[in-house]
């Protein structure tokens, strides 16, 4: 992730209040996606508040997950699936491998 200038947006995004919350949050998980392991919502949670002494909501935590696909954002890889055994539960990675190197393994 590079330290280019983020630039959230929406009807409720005020900057003063929520740009550096909204950026560290998405720093945060992307540090912890970017291992490629598949975690589901509160493995993402347990994760962040092990490493950085924070607390994110699931639901932050999805939306920066879905920010992280945007191309503003760096156009990540989020992938998802249902974790196996379970009829709700999703869990979330980042395709750590480059576009290119995706689209050459298909050949």
């Amino acid at each position: 992730m590079t330290n280019k200038l983020i630039q959230f947006d929406g009807a409720t995004y005020d900057p003063a209040h929520d740009e550096k919350r909204l950026s560290t949050q998405l720093r945060r998980v992307f540090f912890v996606v970017v291992d490629g392991h598949w975690r589901t919502l509160q493995e993402i949670q347990d994760k962040i508040e092990a490493s950085f002494k924070e607390h994110d909501s699931e639901g932050g935590i999805s939306a920066r997950l879905r920010d992280l696909r945007k191309e503003r954002f760096g156009a990540y890889d989020i992938q998802r699936r249902r974790r196996e055994g379970s009829d709700g539960l999703w869990e979330y990675r980042m395709n750590i491998y480059p576009k290119e190197i995706r689209q050459e393994s298909l050949f």
